[in-house]
């Protein structure tokens, strides 16, 4: 048996949750799986240590099967990871790019590369995901039919890289929360935190208003906040929020005690360290009207 961490994700190999995995942890054993309702069972029934799952992508924007799944899973964030996803154009060996017609893919990456591909002339063919259109283009062995997926993919399927980073804009990147069916313990203090928690507020006027005063009054930064709907009932809202903040820091615990006091259910699913990435996506000071430090 393998000693190596095994690290779940959803697609097939030479996917992008794939790389992500690889990019974190680059010793791992990646699993994939089908389904994210099955990355969440093999988290459950211990065939993966840790999950790699796509929560938001800048041009797409949620992943709503994870808002879904996760109010229901019994699992803890443990981490962030920010991908820049780049496209590639894949044909098989020795095709070429002016004899491409059609280009397959999962349909959230022919949408971010609409503008190349119409360029082209190339027709998008909607597939089950990246890496899974890249298989199949490399069984069908059509010089004519090209995938569109990660360098991975390329490398994994034998596929020629017919055009690189084709994707329509530069700023496309893909956030991963890291899952572990075991708690971890939060960051030291003074490390940069973000905590992760989902709440139901109670149908009384005002009370998102006033669940969330408490984040406004003390200071707390929310970076995410997403309402969706429950067991299709209009008037039972859910919201998944995320706010920057370690939860031994007063000012946290007491935005987190003012969010109970109006809300039905508050489910926290972890403090953990804030990724690198987010400086550089930080929205400027001076843009907001803020002198530096406030």
């Amino acid at each position: 048996m393998s000693d190596k961490l095994k690290v779940v994700f959803q697609g097939e190999p030479g996917a992008n949750s794939h790389l992500a995995a690889l990019e974190v942890y680059p010793d791992c054993e990646p699993v994939a799986c089908p389904t994210f309702e099955d990355c969440f069972a093999a988290l459950a029934s211990g065939a993966g240590d840790l999950g790699m799952i796509p929560i938001e992508n800048s041009t797409a924007g949620r992943v709503a099967d994870i808002h879904h799944i996760l109010p229901h899973a019994d699992v803890h964030i443990i981490g962030e990871h920010f991908l820049p996803v780049h496209h590639q154009l894949l044909g098989v060996r020795g095709a070429k790019l002016e004899n491409v017609r059609t280009a397959q893919s999962h349909i959230q990456a022919l949408g971010q590369c609409r503008q190349t591909l119409r360029s082209l002339g190339i027709t998008p063919v909607v597939g089950a995901d990246t890496a899974g259109s890249a298989r199949e283009i490399a069984e069908a062995g059509d010089p004519t039919r090209a995938a569109i997926a990660s360098s991975l993919a390329a490398k994994i399927y034998g596929l020629d890289v017919l055009k690189a980073d084709c994707e329509d804009t530069l700023h496309n990147t893909t956030r991963f929360i890291i899952l572990s069916p075991q708690p971890a313990a939060a960051p030291p203090r003074g490390t940069p935190t973000v905590t992760t928690f989902i709440f139901r507020v109670r149908n009384i006027p005002a009370a998102l208003y006033k669940a969330l005063g408490g984040f406004s009054t003390n200071g707390i930064n929310m970076t995410k906040l997403e309402s969706y709907q429950l067991e299709g009932q209009f008037f039972a809202t859910q919201f998944y929020a995320d706010v920057e903040g370690h939860p031994d820091d007063p000012a946290v615990k007491f935005a987190l005690e003012e969010l109970e006091f109006f809300s039905r259910e508050v489910k926290v699913f972890g403090s953990y360290p804030a990724s690198p990435f987010r400086d550089k996506i930080r929205e400027p000071a001076a843009h907001l009207g803020l002198r530096p430090g406030e």
